[in-house]
């Protein structure tokens, strides 16, 4: 079924689900996922200590846990990335590679085709807690399919009550919404819901979930903080801009209504991680902290900046994939510590269920790999690659591309001319220097196992456009000349 909305909003209470696991004791540690829309690596003061914004809460929260440096999400764009967090699947197996429902405007490429909906023959991974006997919870952005593909189908019911033209689902049970105009993105909103959640489910286990809507595009937040933040800007660097590609993009933080967005959300957050502590769950809850993709900074308005990272939200370079990565694991990992082995976000479904004591599900997240070890302060070898697939033109400014990174080392390719480029990450963070041509060998090595990927994985190819008078929307030259 075709959606036609471009996202699917759920608040979503959902009762104990049926008992199916042996051990259903409420011992068994809680789960709060907590992931941000369009959220930058730099908008954190935890990876950004220089940062305009002021995110107390989130960096709080990385002081007790563990802090990933190399942590990124599975696609450039939204729904990709969520479908990999719910199957712990590369999203081309799920047929899911663009936003829903992307777009088929005219380009060089027709866009190869993108799924609706996730799957319901997908096992999520609220469906394996909530089969384990936790209490399942959703509040946020779902971008999934709507209809029958809504969160309550896929581990987050029943009893949903919708408004706004099926557009918002909440419990009927819910207290009044926060108004609008104080929150614009429904922050405060879902911050409720959670707290109510929590105070209501603290002597059961519980899976919640919470797909925060800010600080994605329409930018906007109350009043107070957006004065605050203009004042604050009074001492910020001057606009900077540069070029990526055939886009501007943006070189600075020192928007005033983005960063009031983001402290709005930060005080979210800071309010659920305070429930927890005020009901005495602190020590057995495990908390995740992410984003979707990078920060818009090349399309409709570019609010924030990833620099030194390059491009942005729609970009294979760094700015678009690479994330906010934290994960507490209360007895687990150690306050304050670091990790820069690269991970994804296919890692998350695995993490979660070694970490609760429950059976791992290897046939369903095939694409994901524990991380206990490393939460552990302990070695792991992943054995492979990390890939991504997006044979779409995204409305930031990308183009069709895949990219493979091993070690140090990352590789893209433009599928419209078969360009590639290379980088060692770790000289070159910025992505700067295309070094393919000195590196013949390690091209040739890294595209074919790009490619023998992209095959095993399903992965759908763009074709050419069967009309001469097509615009290329990927604005990226030939030559693929960086920012600075």
């Amino acid at each position: 079924m075709k959606l036609t909305l471009a996202l699917l909003t759920a608040l979503v209470l959902a009762p104990l689900g049926p008992v199916r696991a042996a051990d259903a004791s409420p011992t068994r540690p809680n789960v709060v996922f907590i992931l941000a829309d369009d959220l930058g690596y730099m908008d954190v003061g935890a990876n950004n200590p220089d940062t305009f914004y002021e995110t107390p809460n989130i960096d709080r929260l990385a002081k007790q846990g563990m802090r990933f440096t190399n942590g990124y999400a599975a696609c450039c764009v939204c729904s990709p990335t969520r479908g990999s967090i719910m199957t712990g699947k590369y999203p081309p197996r799920l047929g899911i590679t663009d936003w829903i429902p992307g777009s088929n405007r005219p380009h060089t490429l027709r866009s190869a085709p993108n799924a609706y909906h996730l799957a319901l023959e997908e096992v999520t991974v609220a469906e394996a807690f909530r089969d384990a006997g936790y209490a399942t919870f959703f509040a946020g952005k779902w971008h999934l399919g709507g209809g029958s593909f809504s969160p309550n189908a896929q581990g987050f019911g029943p009893g949903l009550v919708s408004s706004h033209g099926n557009q918002f689902w909440y419990p009927p049970s819910t207290v009044p919404p926060p108004d609008a105009k104080d929150d614009p993105k429904t922050t405060d909103r879902i911050a409720n819901e959670a707290v109510r959640f929590i105070a209501a489910y603290k002597d059961r286990p519980f899976f919640l979930y919470l797909p925060f809507l800010a600080p994605h595009n329409k930018i906007g937040a109350r009043d107070d903080l957006v004065t605050k933040y203009l004042r604050k800007k009074a001492f910020a660097p001057a606009d900077a801009s540069g070029r990526e590609g055939g886009r501007t993009v943006n070189l600075v933080q020192n928007n005033a209504v983005y960063a009031a967005m983001l402290e709005q959300l930060d005080t979210g957050i800071g309010r659920v991680l305070a429930a927890l502590e005020n009901n005495g769950l602190d020590g057995q809850t495990i908390v995740i902290f992410t984003s979707d993709n990078g920060g818009l900074s090349t399309s409709e308005g570019s609010p924030t900046s990833n620099v030194p990272l390059r491009g942005g939200k729609g970009w294979p370079y760094e700015g678009g994939v690479r994330e906010p990565w934290i994960i507490r694991a209360p007895g687990v990992t150690q306050p304050g510590s670091t990790c820069a082995v690269p991970v994804i976000t296919n890692d998350f479904y695995p993490t979660l269920l070694a970490l609760a004591g429950l059976p791992l599900l290897p046939r369903q997240h095939i694409d994901g790999m524990s991380l206990v070890p490393l939460l552990k302060g302990e070695a792991l070898h992943r054995g492979k690659p990390l890939f991504w697939h997006y044979p779409h033109y995204s409305n930031q400014g990308g183009g069709p591309h895949g990219a493979i990174r091993e070690g140090d080392w990352k590789l893209i390719e433009w599928y419209e001319d078969g360009a590639l480029e290379l980088y060692n990450l770790l000289e070159d963070i910025g992505e700067k220097t295309n070094l393919a041509a000195q590196h013949p060998d390690r091209v040739k090595t890294l595209h074919g196992q790009l490619i023998a990927w992209r095959k095993e994985a399903g992965g759908l190819m763009p074709t050419p456009t069967p009309n001469d008078n097509s615009k290329a929307r990927n604005d990226r030259p030939s030559t693929s000349t960086p920012i600075q």
